[in-house]
């Protein structure tokens, strides 16, 4: 991988949980539930089309399959201890998405 692909990747792996912090909790506060499933729409679709779906798109992937979650969690667990939160409040929700996650993709080997 180039240095220039690398940059662009790290950029990439940014702008997901920088766009959800930045937009989400204001789209919520105006719009209630509904404003939560436009942020669900517009801000997973367009990041996943500017990191995936571009013909050059930012996320350069060699070989490791990274979901896009994985940054959202780790810019966000990230972004909450910059601003003072505390990581041990994150770790049951990090426990029952690991489990979830584990659940879903037994379920998906199934029919797979």
């Amino acid at each position: 991988m180039t240095l220039g692909l690398g940059i662009a990747t790290v950029v990439g792996g940014f702008l997901f949980p920088f766009a959800i912090r930045m937009m989400w909790d204001k789209f919520v506060e105006l719009y209630g539930a509904i404003g939560g499933w436009l942020c669900a729409a517009f801000i997973v679709g367009t990041v996943w089309a500017i990191n995936h779906g571009m013909p050059t798109p930012l996320i350069h992937q060699t070989g490791a399959w990274i979901d896009m979650a994985w940054a959202a969690g780790i810019g966000l667990i990230v972004a909450t201890i910059v601003k003072g939160g505390k990581f041990s409040k994150a770790v049951p929700n990090i426990a029952y998405a690991l489990i979830g996650g584990t659940i879903a993709g037994f379920v998906l080997s199934l029919v797979m």
